[in-house]
């Protein structure tokens, strides 16, 4: 199998999952497993593309919490999501200095995927009887930055599925609601993240790329992101996420099945 085979499918892998609530990071443990690992940086950029279709695609909600910081609601709703992302940034920097996290290997991400499915239709189910409120208040917004670091700790979580279930049953019951704060509060999240993470490679001598091949997975996963979000934002607009979780159960399990020892 060709490299450039390799980094077009891993850029295609990154722009689908990244936030679909399927787990990024345990789909490419699973792809680089028969494709062959790849550096940290070529993961931190990519999924940088990933990052940057979703800014394209709420760039007009961004425009227009920065253009309104002055009315009531706009700052408000600002203000969570920096709230949000200022619990991310300092427990994650508290556990990456504790050095606490999961090996990334294939058993404990299957188990992730498959629990984290099961916890999907049960979360989706209770979030239901809670009415279909639009309103982000300030314990969602707290919720969802300690719900970023735990998806952060423990791979094959999910952060987007981390995130937007726990918004759906801390009250904010509408997906779409859910799934948008969920989402723009993953914008300086992921950013900070990835950047952080190629500062560090930069800094010790490890990035060693080839540069054309990174960047064509970076391009591949910016369109490839931009449209499965594209769908995502409509499909949940009509239906629940329960094919998710049960495509994130069925997969832990075969991976636990075929694969006990990875």
């Amino acid at each position: 199998m060709s490299d450039l085979f390799c980094v077009i499918l891993l850029g295609l892998i990154e722009g689908i999952t990244e936030f679909l609530p399927i787990s990024s990071t345990g789909h490419l443990l699973i792809a680089e497993r028969w494709l062959g690992s790849r550096s940290d940086t070529f993961n931190v950029v990519i999924q940088a593309g990933a990052i940057l279709a979703v800014v394209f695609i709420y760039r007009q909600r961004l425009w227009q919490l920065a253009a309104g910081f002055g009315q009531r609601e706009s700052r408000d709703y600002a203000l969570k999501l920096a709230a949000a992302f200022l619990i991310t940034a300092v427990f994650g920097f508290a556990v990456i200095k504790l050095g606490f996290k999961l090996p990334e290997t294939i058993t404990p991400v299957a188990w992730a995927l498959l629990l984290g499915g099961i916890w999907m239709i049960a979360a989706e189910r209770l979030a239901a009887r809670r009415g279909d409120s639009t309103h982000i208040s300030w314990p969602v917004a707290i919720l969802v930055g300690v719900a970023q670091v735990v998806a952060a700790i423990f791979p094959g979580t999910s952060r987007s599925a981390a995130t937007i279930f726990v918004a759906m049953l801390a009250g904010t019951g509408n997906r779409p609601a859910a799934t948008e704060f969920a989402f723009l509060v993953g914008i300086p999240t992921m950013f900070a993240a990835s950047g952080y993470e190629l500062l560090k490679q930069l800094k010790h001598g490890e990035a060693h790329e080839n540069w054309v091949a990174l960047a064509l997975a970076f391009v591949v996963a910016t369109v490839t992101a931009f449209v499965a979000v594209k769908w995502l934002l409509r499909y949940i607009q009509t239906h629940r996420f329960t094919a998710f979780a049960l495509y994130r159960v069925l997969l832990g399990a075969a991976l636990l099945l075929f694969l006990p020892n990875g």
